[in-house]
């Protein structure tokens, strides 16, 4: 027996061990009726193919591995922003297990999210008894500051007002009236995960602001990070860079420490967070700067809405974009950048110049959402190196034409190609027939790798097959030396493999690089 109380073995190696091997040959025979080996070498070797490309970039009805995820997921991630706020999901429980999974393995912290439980009968007569014993439960079991409502595809597609139920639970007991029980509408089947988090972090905002007057302090200013899996790292990187700048500011929606939690024997539901009073006092704030402009159009239009002046960016990394958000904030604020920031900057461009003559050159395919893909293929950029495939699934036709004058700026830009609503089935086509060095994105893009050979550096969300990587910083002058680290290693480690056999590939005896 393969596995027994004395030989316990992990999936993988389990499953190489000969009485797997035969079961899932048996089975291939069986019960998957294959075609003949050739067939499916020839149709594999027909999908490298250009041919087989210009098919597969002119689909329109059907979307194979998607680079994102649905709406409620950002609205999910959005409410653990936010001070003793548990993330209440109007829909199912098979969605929901699916958000707190999806975070829960990213982050390696557990992840809550409760559901309104809703099936069959719910979606015939509505989800308004689903919502009253939900928020309810919900109020008394998890004692919350606030509950955040959002939607799934069940509820939005029958039409379920969420204002109304709300209404109705708070008279029917559920919470008291002065609870504070923000929602947003996130239908899973439209947009993905960073209009949820817009929608969700514009409804948290409205809830508290709406109705009230604005007395506005010069100079404060309210950041919003957006949908982020190095949050942990960012907005940490972020606070220090602005306390160093000595800039009075509000974090909307930080997740830093609700997706790191020391383990010290004490079992935190909730940790850290925007302070709920600060949300409200950030009403008066002189400005709000998104650090992600798709994952806030929603958020910022309201912001203006109230008088407010508004920046966005496109996830400050590297050297130019880092420049640019903290001269944005300096202007605002009226606070010169220190020296110690301006020491930070020049050893990052020393850090780009020891490293110019491995990355010079050097082709990258980069996906992910929106503001992430610009702004790394304007730091593969600065480097050197040619971002040539550029795509994101949630892209549109603004960010595609704003990617484009990005691209059409540099020299290592002239022959990059902008892909909006493409797919990683899609990547898969033009790795193959225009291949690149080094391909950045999120876990996914292991396949891609095995497929096709391209190394892949993890730096987008989600990474559930490497630990720890969110706790380091990508922005900021810190976070683009991490990135620069990281393509760095990668390109080294393909070096080592490539001249490993010694009097055959290594003549060189290559140790120093």
């Amino acid at each position: 027996m393969p596995q027994s109380a004395e030989k316990v073995l992990d999936h993988a190696p389990l499953f190489r061990e000969p009485e797997y091997r035969q079961m899932l040959a048996e089975k291939k025979i069986n019960f998957e009726c294959p075609h003949p080996d050739q067939i499916v070498t020839d149709q594999r070797e027909f999908t490298k193919s250009w041919e087989y490309r210009e098919k597969n970039l002119a689909r329109q009805a059907l979307v194979v591995n998607p680079a994102k995820a649905c709406q409620p997921l950002g609205a999910v991630f959005a409410a653990a922003g936010f001070e003793r706020t548990m993330s209440f999901v109007h829909g199912s429980q098979g969605c929901v297990a699916y958000y707190r999974s999806h975070l829960s393995r990213h982050f390696k912290e557990p992840s809550s999210a409760v559901s309104s439980s809703m099936t069959e009968d719910a979606a015939v007569f509505g989800g308004l008894k689903n919502m009253i014993d939900g928020l309810a439960n919900t109020y008394k079991l998890y004692d919350p500051k606030m509950i955040a409502v959002s939607t799934t595809c069940m509820a939005e597609v029958i039409g379920d007002d969420l204002h109304g139920f709300i209404e109705n639970a708070r008279t029917e007991g559920s919470v008291p009236h002065d609870f504070d029980v923000p929602f947003a509408h996130t239908p899973a089947f439209v947009g993905s995960h960073v209009d949820g988090y817009d929608s969700m972090v514009k409804g948290v905002l409205e809830h508290f602001w709406k109705g009230k007057e604005r007395a506005e302090v010069a100079g404060n200013i309210n950041i919003i990070p957006g949908f982020d899996g190095f949050c942990v790292g960012n907005n940490r990187e972020l606070k220090r860079l602005l306390d160093l700048m000595g800039v009075s500011y509000t974090f909307i929606q930080d997740a830093s420490d609700q997706y790191d939690t020391p383990s010290d024997g004490e079992y935190r539901m909730y940790d850290g967070g925007t302070k709920i009073e600060d949300v409200k006092a950030a009403l008066n704030a002189e400005a709000t700067i998104s650090l992600q402009h798709y994952n806030t159009r929603k958020t910022l239009e309201y912001c203006e809405e109230v008088g407010q002046a508004t920046a966005s960016f496109h996830y400050p990394l590297g050297v130019q974009a880092t420049d640019e958000f903290l001269m944005k904030v300096s202007q605002i604020c009226g606070k010169e950048i220190p020296e110690a920031i301006r020491l930070e900057r020049g050893r990052l461009v020393d850090a780009m110049a020891d490293s110019q003559s491995w990355l010079h050159g050097k082709k990258y395919a980069i996906y992910g959402d929106p503001d992430f893909v610009y702004a790394m293929a304007r730091f593969i950029m600065e480097t050197g190196g040619e971002p040539t495939h550029c795509l994101a699934t949630n892209g549109n036709s603004a960010w595609e034409a704003e990617l484009k004058d990005l691209l059409a700026s540099s020299p290592y830009g002239k022959d990059a190609q902008v892909w909006a609503g493409k797919d990683l089935w899609a990547m898969r086509s033009l790795l193959f027939t225009e291949p690149v060095d080094l391909l950045i994105g999120n876990s996914y893009g292991k396949y891609l790798e095995r497929d096709t050979g391209t190394p892949l550096i993890r730096l987008m969300f989600p990474i559930f097959d490497r630990h720890h990587h969110h706790r380091f910083p990508l922005m900021g002058y810190q976070g683009g030396l991490r990135a620069l680290t990281t393509i760095l290693d990668k390109i080294f480690d393909k070096l080592d493999r490539e001249t490993s056999e010694t009097g055959v590939t290594d003549f060189s005896y290559d140790l120093t690089r």
